[in-house]
């Protein structure tokens, strides 16, 4: 049994069973082969690293090599029941154009990406005027694949501003869900729901 990451076994558990998914910037492949073995799911994968390409196709798993900014745009709408995009959101040059693209191939659209508006974000820069390195953002900021920090608040008003409904939301404060309430502040990671 594959054990997930917390925002992947939150997309898991409300991924229906026999569905078909689009899994963008799938990595190693652990969300779609857990969705094939416990679910029937059948998973597609685009992902950029050839590393992690290599090692879903070595699960068994059906994965190209792409860029979700350049290569989105040759799959058919409403192909899929679902188009997942998970952490890579914030690593796209165009996350709008992503999304977009997101909700024409998937009926509906899995979205997590780090809150870069936790608290801990913020009294790092406060207090220590400097980026933050921690098991979320592991990486320093010139060698971070995030290129746009995107907020919880950020990403719910670029979803109003483009027509796009919220069908549910998750949040984390490390491997434990968070309230919605003051997620802005306090959670972690979110995980979104889309419809168009």
């Amino acid at each position: 049994m594959i054990d997930l990451r917390p925002d992947l076994a939150i997309i898991a558990r409300n991924v229906a069973p026999d569905s078909r998914v689009l899994d963008i910037g799938c990595g190693d492949g652990a969300l779609m082969a857990a969705l094939r073995d416990r679910h029937g799911v059948d998973a597609r994968g685009l992902e950029i690293d050839p590393a992690n390409v290599s090692a879903a196709v070595a699960r068994g798993l059906s994965v190209v090599q792409g860029d979700a900014d350049t290569d989105l745009a040759g799959y058919p709408d409403q192909a899929f029941d679902y188009a997942i995009l998970s952490r890579t959101l914030q690593t796209t040059r165009r996350p709008d154009r992503v999304l977009d693209h997101l909700l024409r191939i998937g009926r509906q659209a899995f979205v997590s990406f780090p809150n870069f508006a936790h608290w801990r974000v913020r009294a790092s820069l406060l207090f220590g005027g400097r980026m933050p390195v921690n098991r979320l953002l592991p990486e320093r900021w010139y060698d971070t694949p995030n290129i746009h920090h995107v907020t919880i608040d950020d990403f719910r008003a670029m979803v109003a501003e483009r027509g796009i409904a919220i069908d549910a939301e998750w949040f984390l404060s490390g491997d434990k869900r968070a309230r919605p309430a003051g997620a802005n502040i306090f959670a972690e990671h979110a995980v979104f729901l889309l419809h168009r």
